[in-house]
């Protein structure tokens, strides 16, 4: 015989919010015994980190990586300085904060991956489904920026640095980055560039002007750098967080050390006042344009690798009454200095580069873009008087460990998600297809138009399409599991009750601002560019395909979910395909059996406020936004 059941609690309270809709087994259900009734199904323990030490250091790793060092000072560069850092802090605390806590709770109260949360509200699986995309793309390219970092470490063993000096085949535009350039002797009115400048892009790189005849074949050197990194990033994942978090330790600490010592190299350089005043001096007008702030948000999502799946993959690790609120504050503000100590170096090596070139325009004294943290930095290098190789080989291992760091919690939120998926398949087995997979897409990004495709992934799969999964997330969250359940979800996990701000952001300011901001860079949109090129009209073709894939999955799982409940009326059917499913919550059997208590004990309190208070949703919400 076969009926529905209820998840009844030990009080005798029935929670209706996690009433099963499936069928289950009489069989299945204990009728006597105390707390749950329903049998849960046996689960696979999950890895725990070694100590609380681990998490907090991996999240650093990840989040505090090259998001920071190489992405954040182009993106100001290319944004107007000053003009972008101010639209920048406030975009972190009242987005970047909310996501990173909202995630992190999830991940941990769960213990579930980026796709298995939406056990919360199924019909927006589609939200984790287009995440996934997402960090399958941005993990394709991450590594074959450490390819770069892994050459420029091979070359600095030489007697002389090579980007240090001009070469006689790059013409007479261009100026020694070593100390004692010609730069006296300069044309007034002539655009001039730096060795290190023309170094990355004639030698490294080996750029093409255009890629309307194609990227062309992928360069050995940076294809022998590319799998070398995504080697690296299987010896660290293999293992699981056993390993990862074992890493942690140095892959969070070692960068700080160097890019102390290159801020203080570069703020004594002369010139580099000007730098630094061009970047934290805001230019007001600009605060008006969208794209900054649309900017400011794609840095923001980049730079603490939220609205990807990585930090719920990390906090799904964690013990279930961890402090994650203490670590969430710390990485979060710890991506803010770091990224400002980025900045201030950055700009304070373009201020320095301005006054040799003799340009007082320091918005047009290098290319913008993904290369100019390879340029900028091995600049301040060659200016070293004592042992500039030395300097350059630590730096490029520095930027080498940010990328094993961000890589690692990429990597392994996809294996995750997979696993999670797929439980019957070896974790192994997941990793090397992982890491083989992304290894072969990565090759299109180490070849001579491999700058072109970077930018363009970079925008249609990371950058542009994150928006929507991001507001869907946060939506889901407050409005269809409803802020009440998920603050009561908090209190219970972590014994405390949060404030009015992250209450306000979750619900109502967070989303408003990223809807709104992606509406005004949707109505502002222009074709994108690279190095002032336009692409071939097929690349923005495969462009809105690949958005749409992604994007569509969000309409497409809110469709399946309401389907599978079409046997029900119109309103219900849409209801229940929104409520959690009767999987989610603690993964452990007694943090399962108190929730449950905890939970049904709250509704029964609601019940009775809604009562005497009116059944308005809105006026239920305001009252838990506004409850003390």
């Amino acid at each position: 015989m076969e009926r529905k059941v209820s998840f009844t609690v030990s009080s005798g309270v029935i929670n209706e919010a996690f009433v099963a809709d499936d069928t289950v087994s009489c069989h299945n259900v204990d009728a006597n015994g105390p707390g749950l009734r329903e049998t849960q199904a046996p689960t696979t323990k999950r890895q725990q980190w070694g100590n609380d030490r681990e998490f907090l250091l991996s999240c650093i790793a990840m989040s505090v990586g090259l998001g920071n060092v190489w992405r954040f000072p182009f993106t100001a560069y290319e944004n107007g300085g000053g003009a972008f850092l101010i639209p920048y802090i406030i975009i972190l605390f009242i987005v970047g904060k909310p996501f990173y806590l909202l995630e992190m709770v999830l991940g941990q109260f769960s213990s579930r991956s980026a796709v298995k949360i939406w056990d919360l509200a199924p019909a927006f699986r589609g939200v984790g489904v287009a995440q996934f995309i997402i960090l399958l793309a941005l993990a394709s390219y991450y590594c074959s920026l450490m390819a770069l970092t892994l050459f420029y470490l091979v070359v600095s063993f030489q007697g002389e640095l090579p980007w240090s000096r001009c070469r006689p085949e790059w013409g007479e535009f261009c100026v020694d980055s070593a100390p004692g350039s010609n730069s006296a002797l300069l044309v007034q009115n002539v655009s001039y560039s730096s060795s290190a400048e023309l170094y990355f892009y004639k030698e490294v790189l080996r750029e093409k002007d255009n890629i309307d005849d194609g990227i062309g074949a992928p360069d050995w050197r940076l294809t022998i750098g590319l799998f070398v990194s995504w080697l690296t990033v299987f010896i660290v994942v293999i293992r699981g967080v056993q390993s990862s978090g074992k890493a942690a330790y140095f892959l969070a600490i070692f960068p700080y050390v160097v890019l102390i010592v290159l801020l203080v190299r570069a703020v004594l350089l002369e010139g580099s006042a000007a730098g630094i005043l061009y970047f934290i001096i805001p230019t007001w007008e600009q605060l008006l344009t969208s794209g900054v702030w649309y900017n400011a948000v794609s840095q923001c999502f980049f730079s603490l690798t939220v609205c990807f799946g990585a930090v719920v993959m990390f906090a799904s690790h964690n013990k279930f009454n961890h402090n994650l609120y203490r670590d969430a504050m710390i990485v979060t503000t710890l991506d803010t200095f770091t990224s400002l100590l980025a900045g201030c170096t950055i700009f304070a090596i373009l201020g320095n580069l301005s006054h040799e070139l003799g340009n007082e325009d320091i918005g047009a004294v290098v290319r913008g873009g993904t290369g100019l943290a390879f340029i900028s930095y091995p600049e301040t290098i060659a200016k070293f008087d004592v042992a500039p190789q030395f300097f350059s080989v630590v730096f490029f291992v520095m930027i080498f460990v940010l990328g094993i760091g961000s890589e690692v919690g990429l990597t392994s939120a996809i294996i995750a998600i997979v696993r999670d998926q797929f439980p019957g398949v070896k974790y192994w087995h997941v990793a090397v297809a992982t890491c083989v997979g992304e290894f072969l897409i990565g090759l299109i990004y180490v070849t001579p138009g491999g700058q072109f495709m970077v930018t363009f992934v970079d925008y249609y799969v990371t950058s542009f399409i994150a928006f929507l999964p991001a507001a869907f997330e946060m939506i889901a969250v407050a409005w269809s599991y409803g802020l009440d359940n998920f603050l009561d979800d908090i209190e219970f996990m972590l014994k405390r009750r949060l404030s009015l701000f992250w209450r306000l952001c979750w619900s109502i300011v967070t989303p408003i601002i990223i809807i709104v901001i992606f509406l005004y860079a949707i109505i502002d949109l222009k074709p994108l560019k690279y190095n002032k090129s336009f692409y071939p009209e097929v690349a923005y073709v495969i462009g809105w395909i690949l958005f749409f894939v992604a994007v569509l999955q969000i309409p497409l799982w809110i469709m399946i979910a309401i389907l599978r409940k079409r046997h029900l009326p119109g309103r219900e059917m849409i209801k229940r395909a929104t409520e959690p499913l009767k999987s989610w919550g603690p993964s452990d059997a007694e943090d399962r059996r108190k929730w449950l208590e905890f939970r049904s004990y709250r509704d029964a309190e609601r019940r009775n406020n809604d009562r005497n208070a009116g059944h308005s949703r809105f006026r239920g919400l305001l009252r838990v936004i506004l409850k003390r």
